[in-house]
């Protein structure tokens, strides 16, 4: 794309409502974080597993692994891969096998949805498959009625980079009030990718809206048909207007705190060389017992699910004692932003105000999933 018309279709988008900055609503489209995993991990039925932000349904007879890869276009250092491990040459009628970034329904007020406003999107991305032919995207939009909105793009040379690009205009439906997107946390749009839908899922017409379970047409290939297939995926971007403009490339910190709003994994990645947090004030609530209460990176999207694995576990030191590895860890329930460790049962009686140390021994793993 030239320079000329790049910025003709700029100008075009934000005739549409678009901005010039923070114009992708896709987060992490460039791949470039995976705090989860950088290795092949098993794909799940609704779940996050490697790459931030993108998460897996694998709900046929068959089964796939996603990775983070640095096999990429010109312009991209990472992409989202794929890999069939267990193949499904026939799909009954109610399996499927797909993936999908949810987009928060707060950061999509922009778009006007329910209105007679309401703005065009355009997905732009890179794939590559060695399986060639018809593919689909799905847009489901969850709040008030749910509808979907299903588009064909074509893979048309194997193991080769393609770029695509698919315009969503709203139609009557959406523009309705039944079209609005609820201005809150939850859940906005789903933008899903398909790898093969059975029968129960496909059906829809191509390029149109409906309020049916469809997530494909009735051409999309059965990609988890051969062992031997992969699936890449790599700058993608949504963002308003009739045309797709060039990948918005933001600093790794900024890409990277936008998904901790939603996952974070705290190990030695955040901790000092030590594995520790530095000290902060802590309270004696009781004899040898204590707490701490340490900032995350940014406040989290809503409530999380903490989950501890592997090592031997966190402790405290306070005014050069202990070292016991007691901590209970505790997200606040109004402050989504802080994790409370407590220590009871302590080899030492702390003092009120002094600093404590919150050691993550080794191999210790905390993580907190506020994922959509």
């Amino acid at each position: 794309m030239t320079k000329a018309r790049e910025l003709a279709d700029l100008i075009a988008n934000v005739n549409n409502g678009s901005s010039l900055a923070n114009k992708n609503f896709i987060i992490n489209g460039n791949m470039a974080i995976s705090q989860r995993s950088v290795s092949a991990v098993a794909s799940g039925n609704g779940t996050y597993n490697t790459i931030d932000r993108w998460k897996t349904w694998d709900g046929n007879d068959g089964a796939f692994t996603s990775e983070q890869s640095t096999d990429s276009p010109e312009g991209f250092s990472n992409s989202l891969k794929l890999a069939c491990t267990t193949e499904d040459t026939s799909l009954a009628a109610g399996t499927y096998a797909a993936f999908a970034q949810i987009i928060e329904a707060q950061n999509l007020q922009s778009l006007d949805y329910g209105s007679s406003d309401a703005k065009p999107l355009t997905l732009s991305f890179w794939v590559k498959s060695n399986k060639t032919g018809t593919y689909c995207n799905a847009i489901e939009k969850q709040d008030s009625t749910l509808y979907r909105f299903v588009k064909e793009y074509t893979i048309s040379s194997a193991n080769t980079w393609e770029y695509k690009t698919v315009t969503i205009l709203p139609d009557s439906n959406i523009k309705a009030g039944a079209g609005a997107i609820a201005n809150d946390n939850g859940q906005g749009l789903r933008v899903f990718w398909s790898l093969g839908h059975g029968s129960t899922y496909t059906g829809a017409t191509d390029n149109t809206w409906h309020t049916g379970n469809q997530y494909a047409t009735n051409n999309q290939v059965n990609w988890t048909d051969s062992t031997s297939n992969t699936f890449y995926l790599t700058g993608v971007q949504l963002e308003i207007g009739e045309k797709a403009t060039e990948f918005e490339h933001e600093p790794y910190e900024a890409t990277l705190a936008q998904c901790h709003r939603y996952f974070v994994k705290v190990n030695d990645e955040f901790a000092s060389q030590t594995n520790a947090y530095p000290a902060y004030p802590s309270c004696r609530w009781g004899t040898n017992q204590q707490f701490a209460t340490v900032a995350l990176p940014v406040p989290l999207r809503g409530q999380a699910t903490i989950s501890i694995t592997a090592g031997t576990g966190i402790g405290f030191k306070c005014n050069g004692s202990g070292d016991d590895k007691t901590a209970v860890v505790h997200l606040n329930t109004e402050k989504t932003g802080h994790v409370t460790f407590y220590g009871d049962s302590l080899s030492y009686d702390p003092t009120n105000g002094h600093g404590a140390v919150i050691f993550i021994h080794d191999n210790t793993t905390m993580q907190f999933d506020a994922e959509l």
